[in-house]
């Protein structure tokens, strides 16, 4: 997170669980107000992940970890911090669940992430870091500050 103040970038993925694919078949009730009413006692095959699921975590998880086949590497001691590092170009993507942190060493770098990461999911772009896991970043005159 030091890092990510001094070169910092903060993006959030909406409904990120909804992005992730199911490995296994997942089956639900028809949910009330939906029923399909010459079908009540059929049930719905999920094809993506649901919030409250038990594998909607790591569904998405594993969605977004296809960065790796963008040349990021996963960290051995973090599973959540990915690393990307060509010539003098350095990129680190640090994921929280849906809350992620990018800094890097070149700016064009970061815009061509974010760019494949809103091909892919919406995306919203908070820019520089502000807040983040109840840590409030500030830049002034003195410094950076952590609250």
């Amino acid at each position: 997170m030091a890092i990510a103040i001094h070169f910092h970038w903060q993006l959030d993925v909406s409904n990120a669980f909804l992005h992730g694919f199911l490995e296994e078949e997942v089956f639900m009730e028809q949910l009330k107000g939906f029923v399909n009413e010459t079908t009540p006692d059929y049930v719905c095959k999920l094809h993506k992940s649901l919030y409250d699921l038990k594998q909607a975590l790591k569904a998405w998880f594993h969605r977004l970890s296809q960065l790796i086949k963008l040349g990021f590497q996963e960290s051995i001691n973090d599973y959540f911090l990915f690393a990307l590092h060509i010539a003098k170009v350095r990129i680190f993507v640090l994921i929280y669940v849906d809350d992620i942190l990018v800094t890097r060493s070149n700016s064009s770098a970061i815009t061509t992430l974010i760019r494949h990461m809103q091909s892919i999911f919406h995306v919203k772009d908070f820019g520089y870091l502000s807040y983040f896991l109840g840590v409030e970043a500030d830049r002034s005159s003195q410094g950076l500050h952590l609250r």
